[in-house]
């Protein structure tokens, strides 16, 4: 038979083969601690949930007294069917609530409460019950509040007794809003189970009973709802000839407010606009076509020609989502490949992976491409980037000038046909169709000088931008100043720029257009006018070398002189602490504030003071680099101590004093939310119920030590007024959090545990994967109303502000 190894053997190989064995133990009472989170978080969850039963009822018991009486208000067969199962699910999660609190105030590690959860999922068969007769619930409670107007009154006015987390005090809620709870509820019960699970170390007596709860609640959900996912074609194909193709893409098109994803055909003498069809199995695939206008009755919609309909913009943080989903679902292939569990599973993850990227392709772009025929007729495509759509309108502009155009419907018809032949972009550009051995891409920060440029006619107003690459879209990452009349701009700006799998640096350089006249009308945006434009391959060959490679791009006689550096992401992350403890960069924020008698480091605060005299209005505040030079002057100055250093920075260029704020929480030796708590932080913000997230970050935060505390709360509320200002500077929540969140948040441990991996692939991954979570963790406290603290807390914070 197989032998089982006895605890002794298991220690005992853990000392030559896993790190000392109190390491084991230590990262395990890390764990055990979030257990505790995550545990109170849920107690909190349950109080709210219970609160929401409570209200129902609340209005139960007088109904049933009422329908006894002469004058009913409802028959006592319409409250069975309304408030049906309430009571019991009221009655069991009673139970569980206080079985699970004493045992949570009673806290120690080896504390078990997988008999609860066990318990508790074994009873979800009245939730079956409740959510079979919720439809003919709701329908009844609609019917009633119609034919009595007395018990719509009811209904609409509900009181929920409010919990601690609940934040208005007597909230009132419809009775159709109370009966969706329990829902809502069921569906989430697996989320809280993964949660729990997630912190519960596989040894602990917690772990069967809890995989046991979870198997229970997938069980019972799976039977709920079946879900059905969309089926996506595979596409095969072969160049054509005669009418000639000159390009294919897929894009985004707008039609009444929404976002189709098409495939647009360019030929020598038209814009085809199709659509795949759905097909039936095994038959090949089919283009359906939507539109189509000669090239020589184009023209490119202007702002007064089209009545321009307003794009629906998705929110950052709905795009960055699919990114962590794509990451994942990445990660999890690259565990699978490793394994032996076979083709299918991998089959199914590629199969999801297509969908969320298929969903990030059509969510991201946002910059119009309008096109127009000879009535006027306008159609509006979604590009991510101003580098293709001057693309395509150049291509098409240089067509026009020699095409002649004939096409009769059967002709039409033929030619949709043989796009399935003729296309050169067979599938939608996403990761998943690139084969596993080719490049993928750079991970890291490349550092861009934007030296000059020569080449030009006349003198302009010109500033350069900057794009790359990234999940299969180009994103605008920065901006030059505008070199006002010069025929020879000087710029010597340097940018750092954040690689996520990039391949390609693309670079556009516009005439500032300051008279209404000159400015370029197209697509419905006034826009400056691109005078070149050109790209350069990032290849890691050239780029892994540390020093400065210098380059040039040539565009059209335009030449452009840069610089490049690039720094992996292992490499450019580590903190190092100061060699030097007498200045404020590198060196602990405690011995920092002590030092200076503070509560806030005298860095941060003079720093944000200047932001706020002058900077809140500056487009990119924070997200546009400042100039290297200037930033490595004021880091020396606070670092000696300089009393000229409130001089030196009345004269900076603004965005320099934001960078070197940015440099100073990045060199600190430990990041602020400390790497103790960062696991935790990391570990909230995946928690799937929003109370119990909001209880155990709440609970996190306010165990920092004081220093990294107060200066949060002070650098918080300076990020929320700078988004106060978002429809000037351009900087909503979210792009704060972006720039500032791994900045505060990145561990400083020199080998984190991913470096270890040997799949680079993977590695990157998780990179992008821990970078998104620092930047959820920050946006998380941006967008909380207030940060409620205890009464000792809020006394040692509130004269923190004055200092």
């Amino acid at each position: 038979g197989i032998q089982t190894a006895t605890p002794a053997d298991v220690m005992f190989t853990n000392c030559f083969l896993c790190p000392p064995l109190y390491q084991v133990e230590l990262d395990q009472e890390k764990g055990l601690e979030m257990r505790k989170w995550v545990l109170s978080g849920i107690l909190a969850s349950e109080e709210t949930y219970l609160s929401h039963l409570e209200a129902l009822l609340i209005p139960m018991k007088p109904l049933r007294a009422a329908a006894t009486t002469s004058q009913p208000m409802l028959t006592i067969q319409q409250i069975e069917t309304i408030f049906f199962k309430v009571p019991e699910l009221h009655e069991i999660h009673k139970d569980f609530y206080d079985a699970l609190l004493p045992r949570v105030q009673d806290w120690s590690h080896q504390q078990c409460v997988g008999d609860l959860f066990q318990k508790l999922a074994s009873q979800l068969g009245v939730y079956r019950a409740f959510v079979d007769n919720y439809k003919v619930a709701v329908e009844t409670a609609d019917k009633c509040c119609q034919a009595n107007a007395q018990f719509a009154e009811i209904s609409e006015n509900l009181k929920v007794k409010s919990t601690k987390d609940c934040k208005d005090q007597s909230a009132k809620n419809s009775l159709e809003t109370l009966l969706y709870k329990p829902v809502d509820r069921v569906t989430r019960s697996t989320l809280v189970l993964h949660d729990l699970l997630k912190h519960t170390p596989p040894s602990h007596p917690d772990h069967p009973l809890l995989q046991d709860a979870l198997r229970i609640s997938q069980n019972f959900l799976s039977s709920i709802n079946e879900e059905i996912t969309p089926r996506r074609q595979s596409m095969t194909v072969k160049k054509g000839e005669n009418r000639q193709l000159l390009r294919d893409r897929f894009m985004v098109e707008l039609v009444e407010g929404s976002r189709k994803l098409r495939h647009v055909f360019l030929f020598t003498d038209l814009l085809l606009c199709t659509k795949l069809k759905k097909q039936a199995a095994g038959k090949g695939q089919q283009y359906d076509c939507k539109w189509y206008i000669p090239l020589a009755d184009l023209t490119f919609q202007t702002i007064e020609d089209c009545e321009s309909t307003p794009i629906p913009l998705v929110q950052d943080e709905e795009i960055d989502a699919m990114k962590i989903k794509i990451s994942q679902i990445k990660n999890e292939i690259q565990r699978e490949k490793r394994t032996t569990k076979g083709p299918k599973v991998i089959e199914r993850l590629r199969k999801k992976l297509s969908e969320q990227e298929s969903l990030l392709l059509l969510m991201s772009p946002n910059m119009a491409f309008r096109v127009a025929n000879r009535n006027g007729k306008g159609f509006t495509f979604l590009i991510s980037s101003d580098y293709e759509r001057a693309e395509w309108r150049e291509i098409i502009r240089e067509q026009q000038k020699k095409c002649d155009f004939s096409l009769t419907s059967l002709e039409l018809q033929m030619l949709t046909n043989s796009c399935v032949k003729l296309q050169t972009v067979h599938t939608i550009p996403m990761t998943m169709n690139k084969e596993d051995d080719e490049s993928p891409g750079l991970y890291g920060f490349l550092n861009v000088i934007v030296h000059s440029a020569s080449g030009l006619k006349q003198s302009l107003n010109l500033y350069c931008s900057l794009e790359v690459d990234s999940f299969g879209y180009f994103v605008n990452k920065a901006k030059t100043r505008v070199y006002r009349d010069s025929t020879e701009p000087n710029w010597n700006e340097e940018f750092e720029i954040e690689l996520e799998g990039s391949q390609t640096l693309r670079l556009l350089c516009y005439e500032k257009c300051c008279n209404k006249t000159k400015q370029n009308k197209e697509d419905g945006e006034i826009t400056d006018k691109i005078m070149a434009k050109g790209q350069i391959k990032l290849d890691p060959q050239t780029l892994q070398n540390k020093d400065w490679q210098r380059t040039v791009i040539a565009m059209n006689g335009i030449e452009v002189k840069l610089s490049m550096k690039f720094a992996s992401r292992e490499f450019s992350l580590k903190r190092m602490p100061s060699r030097k403890q007498s200045g404020v960069f590198g060196v602990k924020i405690n011995v920092v504030t002590k030092r200076e008698r503070s509560k806030v480091p005298l860095i941060v605060r003079q720093c944000v003071e200047e932001i706020e005299r002058r900077g809140m209005e500056e487009v990119g505040i924070y997200r546009v680099s400042g100039v290297a030079t200037d930033i490595q002057a004021l880091k020396a100055a606070f670092d000696s101590n300089n009393k000229d250093v409130s001089v030196m920075m009345r004269e900076m260029d603004v965005n320099a004093i934001a960078g070197t704020l940015k440099l100073y929480f990045r060199e600190l030796p430990e990041p602020l939310f400390t790497d103790e708590l960062y696991p935790n932080f990391a570990g909230g913000i995946a928690l799937s119920d929003s109370v119990a997230k909001e209880s155990c970050m709440l609970n996190l935060l306010l165990s920092l030590p004081e220093p990294n505390l107060v200066t949060f709360l002070f650098l918080l509320d300076h990020l929320k007024r700078v988004a106060e200002n978002e429809s000037i500077n351009k900087m909503s929540l979210h792009n704060l959090a972006t720039v500032f969140g791994p900045t505060l948040l990145r561990p400083s441990e020199k080998d984190s545990k991913i470096s270890n991996s040997s799949q680079p692939i993977s590695m990157n991954d998780s990179w992008s994967l821990e970078v998104m979570a620092q930047v959820q963790v920050l946006l998380y406290f941006l967008q909380l109303e207030s940060i409620p603290t205890p009464d000792s807390k809020r006394q040692s914070l509130l004269f923190s502000t004055e200092v």
